[in-house]
């Protein structure tokens, strides 16, 4: 029998509103769960879980009252610690910010209460979110359950790892760099990074990020199934005003043609041979749905990608430079040296000259996601990296992340469709495609994604065997 902690988000709210179960048992059913198999993990780093079964009473009393519910009543979920939750310290993965108690929601957070959301716990991130690893000084070192040697990503590595080993049905991530996308793929999920402005943010906890964030960060889910993701983004996309870039634009969009471009090696990427399998696997499975697709040479990802990280790096410079140092993280230090011998730190002119570029990319991206309504493309050149590796070839790291770093400059959605498993450089690994569309269009990334999920192996939960 399926145990309640490993049903999937829209499983566990049906069972809930038919009154199968209550929200209560599910969410005990988590809490132990997490007490089971999240020393080994580390990847919920905060609980209350006195606070989650109010809530999940609250949602049992509301339906015996035959009052409304909301669309995830009872589902339980965990949010990073790089967004306010009220009562939580919004870390960020620092010492520096261990006593930052947030006094209100970040909007994501407020959504998944409204929507009613049972948030079990808080997952873990490297400092100040700057890896596809999740290390830091303050809570420790996440793993990824399928396989210790492998990253669990980065930088929502926490999050990815406890849905992967069941600890709620839905994980938030945040994605400037290939934070939400990556640990999906590490951990062998499915995961959307939205268009710009589709889920309102805002963190008071925090002054208001420089234009450069403003522009590519975004927040999104990591789930077990796309019908999970469509669920949550849904959601998450509620508006408010505290986020002066949300767009309240329709998930449904205009009928479009079922025509997809695969692109196995952008701009001369090095994509590994178990790699480029997994991206005509996710074609062909789009194929055999009646899909058209065409093997064509992709819009640029190399200099949006040089220009993101000059874009990071100003901001890093103007904002965190002193904090980089006062927190002193080992880890977080040497990704930003490393930054700095490959990415020069830009001058006034030169991010200006950024922004400018950018409408362009964007331009060329629309008109080549209007003729293909989805691109196919990796995740990263690489199946997952062997942990920490970036602490001893952080270039090779940079250059097999191009597309995930490339995209967030056009602020276009993208997600990590999951494809089976495979033997990489560190063993067992879990593998899947890139997913691209034009904005708005998460609903295109959700079709395609819906037809590969549904000729590929089931994610089912894993229990870490360390």
């Amino acid at each position: 029998m399926t145990k309640l902690f490993e049903h999937t988000a829209t499983r566990i709210a049906e069972l809930i509103r038919t009154g199968e179960v209550t929200a209560r048992a599910v969410t005990e059913q988590v809490l132990a769960r997490m007490d089971a198999v999240n020393p080994a993990l580390n990847a919920v780093v905060a609980r209350n879980d006195d606070e989650a079964l109010q809530a999940a009473d609250e949602v049992d009393r509301a339906r015996a009252a035959g009052e409304p519910i909301g669309p995830m009543a009872g589902v339980p979920v965990t949010t990073k610690e790089n967004v306010d939750q009220s009562g939580f310290a919004t870390t960020n993965g620092l010492r520096l910010q261990k006593d930052l108690i947030a006094q209100t929601d970040n909007p994501v957070v407020a959504n998944l209460r409204r929507a009613g959301a049972v948030i079990v716990g808080r997952t873990n991130t490297p400092a100040f979110s700057l890896r596809w690893f999740t290390r830091n000084s303050l809570h420790g070192h996440t793993k990824n359950p399928h396989n210790p040697a492998i990253t669990p990503g980065g930088s929502s590595g926490g999050a990815a790892s406890a849905t992967a080993a069941g600890i709620g049905a839905m994980g938030h991530g945040t994605d400037i760099g290939g934070s939400i996308r990556y640990p999906a793929y590490a951990c062998g999920l499915q995961g959307i990074r939205p268009t710009l402005g589709r889920v309102a943010a805002r963190n008071g906890s925090a002054p208001d990020r420089h234009i450069g964030a403003q522009l590519m960060a975004v927040s999104g889910p990591h789930a077990r199934s796309v019908d999970d993701l469509r669920l949550t983004l849904g959601v998450m996309a509620g508006p408010d005003l505290e986020d002066p870039w949300h767009a309240p634009v329709s998930l449904q969009g205009q009928d479009y043609p079922k025509r997809a471009a695969l692109c196995i090696a952008p701009e001369g990427l090095q994509t590994q041979p178990l790699v480029a399998q997994s991206l005509k696997n996710a074609a062909d499975r789009l194929t055999d749905a009646g899909w058209q697709v065409e093997e064509v040479a992709s819009p640029p990802f190399r200099e949006p990608a040089r220009l993101q990280a000059q874009l990071w790096l100003a901001e890093m410079e103007r904002g965190a430079k002193d904090a980089f140092v006062a927190e002193g993280d080992p880890d977080a230090l040497h990704v930003l040296a490393e930054m700095h011998k490959i990415t020069p730190l830009p001058d006034l002119n030169e991010v200006l000259d950024a922004l400018q570029a950018r409408l362009g990319f964007l331009r060329d991206w629309q008109a080549f996601l209007a003729k293909y309504p989805v691109l196919i493309c990796p995740v990263s050149s690489e199946p997952p990296f062997p942990d920490l590796l970036d602490l001893s070839d952080f270039p090779r790291c940079l250059e097999a992340q191009l597309t995930q770093v490339g995209l967030p400059l056009m602020g276009l959605p993208g997600m990590s469709v999951f494809t089976g498993f495979g033997t990489g450089e560190a063993g067992h690994t879990p593998l899947g495609a890139q997913l691209i569309a034009g904005r708005y269009r998460e609903d295109i990334l959700l079709d395609a994604a819906q037809e590969i999920e549904a000729r590929s192996p089931e994610i089912k939960v894993v229990t870490p065997d360390f």
